[in-house]
């Protein structure tokens, strides 16, 4: 099961036993928890809202719960969608450098933040929490190359169609085949991750839906009836067939 619906599952939990449950699942002292405890600090958004982070420093952000973009401002009037993260991911904020970073938020949302350079300090001490780090910048970084062969190398169709894919193993429900994914993200937030115009991805998603490949429903809803077909349209005519 996802991270996300771990989290979702278990939407009781206060935000610091959810970040114990899902990063510190190994069998770790109190002493531990209680430094973690001592270093975090809650922070929660509203859909559009920027969540408050020193950007003096490098910070590292658990999502509790909710979705949020992470974006980086790169002039008075043009940004970049970095990524997208929900319930359960760990996130590294930079801090202000060539380009000012935001986490902003897609839904309501609850985080932890961290000082990157303290809890680097604790997991150094921790080998099973530093084996969950070195996993998850790992699948970032998978994440990441993906992303830059899609911006570098392929065509408009198959970057949406590999979003949705990504999205459809990140945060979909599966349904026998495929899946349903509920998109917190708008189009325009789409296209400024993809590299793309409104236009374009709002079109793709038209042609999708008008080839059976999709199913919509009002703004944020998809149903992918066949995962395997959507993977290979979005490995292109060259990529892996399933």
């Amino acid at each position: 099961m996802p991270d996300s619906l771990k989290s979702a599952a278990n939407g009781a939990l206060e935000p610091f036993d959810r970040f114990v449950e899902t990063i510190l699942s190994f069998d770790c002292d109190r002493a531990t928890r209680d430094a973690f405890r001592r270093l975090a600090y809650r922070i929660s958004a509203e859909p559009g809202e920027s969540m408050r982070l020193d950007d003096s420093r490098d910070s590292i952000v658990f999502m509790a719960s909710g979705a949020a973009k992470l974006v980086a401002h790169v002039s008075d009037d043009r940004q970049q969608v970095v990524a997208f993260h929900f319930a359960g991911d760990l996130v590294s904020v930079p801090q202000r450098n060539a380009h000012a970073y935001e986490l902003c938020a897609l839904t309501h949302s609850v985080a932890l933040a961290f000082p990157a350079a303290a809890y680097m300090a604790l997991a150094d001490a921790e080998p099973a929490l530093l084996r969950t780090m070195i996993d998850r910048t790992l699948l970032a970084l998978n994440r990441s190359r993906e992303k830059s062969v899609a911006l570098g190398r392929k065509t408009a169709p198959e970057r949406v169609t590999g979003f949705i894919a990504s999205m459809a193993d990140r945060i979909g429900t599966r349904e026998g085949a495929g899946c349903t994914i509920r998109l917190p993200m708008s189009r325009r937030d789409i296209a400024d991750s993809l590299g793309l115009t409104i236009e374009t991805v709002s079109r793709q998603f038209t042609d999708l839906r008008g080839e059976g490949v999709i199913e919509t429903s009002g703004r944020s809803a998809v149903r992918v009836p066949n995962l395997a077909a959507l993977r290979a349209r979005a490995a292109g005519p060259n990529g892996p067939a399933d």
